[in-house]
C-alpha cells in the first residue's frame, strides 16, 4: 500500500471525527439538521421531487432506511409528499418552503464554519483542495455509481 494512501485515510477518518465534533459543539444545539435531513434535502433542492425508491438508489441505501430518514422530514415540516409530477404511481418527496429555509440556515452555518477554518488559505489553496475534492468524489462516484449532480459553476 502506498504511504500516500494511508495518510490519506487518516485525513479522511479526522474529518469525520472533526464534522462530528463540530455537530456536538455547535452552539445552539436546538435548531441543527442532523446530517442525514441536511443531505437528502440538499439533494431535493437539487433535483427537484423524488420517489423513496429514486432516494434509495442514487444514495445506494436500502428503501427502508431512507423511509426511516424522510419520515423525520415529514414530521418536522421540511418535506412533503406529492403526487408524481410526471403521472407515476410512487409518490414523491419535495422540499417545503420551511425546509428550504432551514437548509438555507444550515448551509450558511456550514459555510461560516469552513471560512473560519480555511480563513488564512490563499485562494490558490483553496482551488487546488476543492478541485481535488471534487475529483475524488467524482472517482468515488464513477466506482459506486452514486453520482450528485453538480453546477455549471460553483455558488
Amino acid at each position: 500500500m502506498r504511504h500516500e494512501i494511508t495518510e490519506i485515510e487518516r485525513e479522511l477518518m479526522l474529518i469525520g471525527r472533526h464534522a462530528t465534533m463540530a455537530m456536538l459543539n455547535a452552539k445552539p444545539l436546538e435548531g441543527r439538521m442532523e446530517r442525514s435531513s441536511y443531505v437528502l434535502l440538499r439533494r431535493l433542492h437539487v433535483e427537484g421531487p423524488m420517489s423513496i425508491g429514486q432516494l434509495a438508489e442514487v444514495f445506494g441505501l436500502d428503501t427502508s432506511t431512507v423511509n426511516r430518514q424522510t419520515a423525520t422530514l415529514l414530521r418536522s415540516g421540511l418535506a412533503e409528499r406529492i403526487p408524481d409530477p410526471d403521472g407515476g404511481m410512487a409518490r414523491k418527496l419535495r422540499i417545503t418552503d420551511e425546509g428550504l429555509s432551514r437548509l438555507e440556515q444550515e448551509r450558511a452555518w456550514t459555510l461560516k464554519g469552513l471560512a473560519s477554518v480555511l480563513g488564512d488559505w490563499s485562494p490558490e489553496e483553496l482551488s487546488a483542495f476543492a478541485d481535488g475534492l471534487a475529483r475524488f468524489n467524482a472517482s468515488i462516484a464513477h466506482r459506486g455509481g452514486c453520482h450528485w449532480p453538480r453546477p455549471e459553476t460553483a455558488s
